[in-house]
């Protein structure tokens, strides 16, 4: 039985169905199916088939973007449970927008991937400081930060907070990930990231990759 609801929880997100969601996730919740399932099964076993199709290109950022609301419907009830239970995130990942950039629509769609896929996610929003990346990494013990950027004007933005991060003493602690349309992999090696990810999806590969999980 609790089976049959996660696979349903699961093609509610996979549809977008965000009302059905929650309906399914309280109700999983009420049949006292364990939280950690609920979260594990349900939400995040949609949320990678829908990862998996957009790295394939059988569905698109619209789509993407209303999994995610879907999944969002079902944390609302499992965040309080899942701190009360004391169940770990897998790791803790700062996202933003370098500075001189107010794009935001690929930091979010990393953001829903990486919680979709069971991690903490500190969105630090957008036109981030170097100094507010390292402030974001020092408060929340982050293993890991995601920068973004859109315009090839900010993209040296990158550079300076890796420096500010090695100007604090504290490169080593984290792994630095970056993306956004202008960039490629020869970027990101140059300016000393750890690594390069081409799409929202592909970034959940590579934090697991990275951190070793």
């Amino acid at each position: 039985m609790a089976e049959e609801i996660l696979e349903q929880l699961a093609e509610c997100i996979i549809k977008g169905k965000a009302p059905d969601a929650k309906e399914l996730t309280q109700k999983a919740l009420d049949d006292g199916v364990d939280v950690s399932d609920v979260l594990n099964q349900g939400l995040v076993a949609g949320m990678s088939v829908i990862g998996d199709r957009f790295k394939r290109n059988e569905v698109y950022v619209p789509e993407v973007l209303i999994a995610a609301r879907a999944m969002k419907a079902g944390m609302e009830l499992l965040r309080p449970l899942l701190k009360e239970g004391g169940i770990e995130a897998k790791a803790i990942v700062c996202v933003g927008t370098v500075k001189g950039d107010l794009h935001d629509i690929g930091k979010n769609l990393v953001c829903m991937m990486l919680e979709g896929a069971g991690f903490e996610v500190v969105d630090l929003g957008v036109n981030v400081e170097p100094e507010k990346f390292v402030a974001g990494v020092q408060e929340n013990n982050a293993n890991a930060i995601g920068m973004s950027a859109l315009l090839t004007t900010t993209m040296t933005s990158m550079k300076t907070t890796i420096d500010a991060f090695a100007e604090a003493g504290c490169r080593d602690q984290v792994k630095i990930m970056v993306g956004g349309a202008p960039l490629t992999q020869n970027f990101a090696d140059e300016i000393g990231a750890d690594g390069y990810a081409p799409d929202a999806a592909s970034a959940v590969d590579l934090v697991n990759e990275l951190l070793g999980l």
